[in-house]
């Protein structure tokens, strides 16, 4: 069931002089808007299907070089990563069946994602996604808006600025083809009750949106404008004319814009050019291009490019990180760089047909790693503590775990040797082996004793044969939703964990073996069963996530 937001009154109409068009502000909309009521919709837009381990092919892999390509032995790869859900793009009659995941922005316990619409029309949505509890997100809220794209959002002190395109022909309200929609929302809820309020400006569609102390910074394609409205009542404060503006990005004081026909420009607080710094890319067109603040640095997503890194002071070019593939039967207009995010030494590119690329900050360069195994055209990415929210067109949002080590853990672990071995790990009946770090592994066998400190993934199944010992702390995740796979715990064989254990698959507890938790916080995740003959034990403190035992 939806519920349209008949809401008459037209409450207040502010004209305000600028240099570009006036600037109308409207609040309270009239029925071209709608929140989606029926929660088993919401709860329906989640999908585990394809949840579990990721694998990262690298260049080698990728052209069919390396030895995993040949089926041959490979050593453990770094940046184990999971998939944590998918969530669908929303959908509803009358031109809104076709809409892909835009952008996303992270605050807090919540992800806000935007949608538009590839096809011709306009229509768009906005999602409040509830992520407190990592392993099971929720749609909270859905706004749709029948006659408009919204292709940016932000969120700041109980409201959504969403900006996007209208056909001011068509539109009661829209006096240009750019708006800016201030909408409230608390406690992962719109609330439609207190009225939207509006600004429009000249340029084909607003393509993105900042804030700023008290004023919500909006650029407009081609023709438009960068535009600083006052964040209480979306008037306008100061505004500056660029050809074709793709971004805006704010640190501190600092204000830059991408312009498509230019390059980069640094702007003062009353959106004064104080720096340029040109940029000999096609940028496309009317395609999504983003820019940010990195330490002293800018990254700028440059189309087929990949991503251009520039000094902020100098103005000079550090460095290219290029894109790492082409896949076969994606063409080669969608393999472009549309957006950058980075996580402490982690880069992520978001490379539209050619996937999410994963890279990693050195001391004087980016190192490529590989891309992420995630289905869909990649066309947004932010990244906020240990996760990855990625919007992926038709695929939607795909919320990516980076299962970073504890760093209490690895303190208490500081003098393991890490592991650097192979990414078939067997542990032989006599052997005792200690390691810390972060990896992937294809196999997992232990027939002797084994402690892991820190975080890991299994593509395949695990085994731990009879009398062996398996000790885990930290994270521990196996296999795959679409791809289950069992761990077997046999005979006299003690499994013990203290932190997070995954399994995209069956626990098989035999005769005589135990299952053992350390610490109050330990939490266990089963997307299987659970088979426990009668004479395995299980002890200790845990949360049960899905309630199998």
């Amino acid at each position: 069931m939806i519920r349209k937001a008949y809401l008459f009154a037209m409450a207040a109409v502010v004209l305000t002089a600028s240099c570009s068009d006036e600037t109308t502000v409207y609040s309270d909309p009239k029925d071209d808007i709608s929140i989606e009521e029926n929660e088993q919709d919401l709860e329906n837009s989640i999908s585990y299907d394809k949840s579990g381990v990721l694998d990262i092919f690298d260049e080698a892999t990728l052209s069919g070089k390396s030895l995993s390509a040949k089926g041959e032995n490979t050593e453990a790869g770094d940046y184990p990563l999971t998939l944590v859900a998918q969530v669908s793009p929303p959908k509803f009659r009358n031109g809104g069946e076709n809409l892909t995941a835009s952008h996303v922005h992270v605050d807090g316990n919540y992800a806000y994602v935007s949608y538009n619409t590839v096809e011709d029309g306009l229509a768009g949505a906005i999602d409040i996604i509830n992520v407190s509890d990592p392993t099971k997100p929720r749609v909270s809220s859905r706004l749709y808006y029948t006659n408009a794209d919204v292709n940016a959002v932000k969120y700041e002190d109980g409201f959504v600025y969403a900006v996007g395109g209208v056909d001011s022909e068509k539109s009661v309200r829209a006096t240009s083809n750019s708006y800016l929609a201030k909408i409230h929302a608390s406690s992962g809820k719109f609330n439609l009750e207190a009225g939207i309020s509006y600004a429009f400006q000249e340029g084909y569609n607003a393509t993105d949106v900042d804030t700023q102390g008290d004023k919500v910074l909006v650029t407009s394609g081609q023709e438009g404008y960068v535009t600083a409205y006052d964040k209480a009542e979306l008037t306008v404060q100061n505004e500056t004319a660029f050809q074709d503006l793709r971004s805006v990005a704010v640190k501190d004081n600092n204000i830059a814009v991408l312009d498509a026909s230019k390059g980069i420009a640094i702007l003062d607080q009353d959106l004064n050019v104080s720096k340029e710094i040109a940029i000999q890319s096609d940028f496309g067109n009317n395609t999504k291009r983003t820019l940010d603040f990195v330490g002293e640095n800018i990254v700028v997503a440059e189309g087929s490019k990949g991503a251009g890194v520039y000094n902020i002071a100098s103005g000079t070019l550090v460095e290219y990180v290029p894109i790492l593939a082409n896949p076969n039967g994606v063409d080669g207009a969608d393999v472009v760089t549309n957006a950058v995010a980075t996580n402490d030494e982690v880069v992520l590119m978001a490379n539209g047909g050619a996937g999410l690329c994963l890279s990693e900050k050195q001391t004087n360069n980016t190192d490529l790693v590989g891309i992420i195994e995630l289905e869909g055209s990649i066309n947004y990415v932010d990244s906020k503590g240990d996760y990855v929210f990625a919007a992926s067109g038709k695929q939607g949002l795909q919320i990516i775990k980076l299962n970073k080590p504890n760093e209490s853990l690895a303190a208490r672990c500081a003098s393991l040797e890490r592991y650097s071995g192979s990414s078939d790990l067997n542990v032989n009946q006599g052997d005792t082996f200690e390691f810390r770090g972060a990896k992937r592994f294809n196999n997992f066998n232990v027939n002797g004793q084994l402690l892991l400190c820190g975080s890991w993934t299994v593509k395949n199944g695990v085994n731990l044969n009879n009398n062996s010992i398996f000790e885990m702390n930290g994270t521990f995740v196996v296999a795959r939703n679409n791809k289950r796979k069992n761990v077997t715990v046999n005979e006299g064989t003690t499994f013990r964990v203290e932190g997070n254990l995954t399994i995209y698959g069956d626990l098989i507890l035999n005769d005589g073996a135990t299952l053992e938790f350390i610490g109050e916080s330990s939490v266990v995740n089963i997307f299987g069963k659970v088979t426990k003959s009668e004479t395995a034990t299980v002890s200790g403190t845990f949360r049960d996530v899905k309630n199998k035992f």
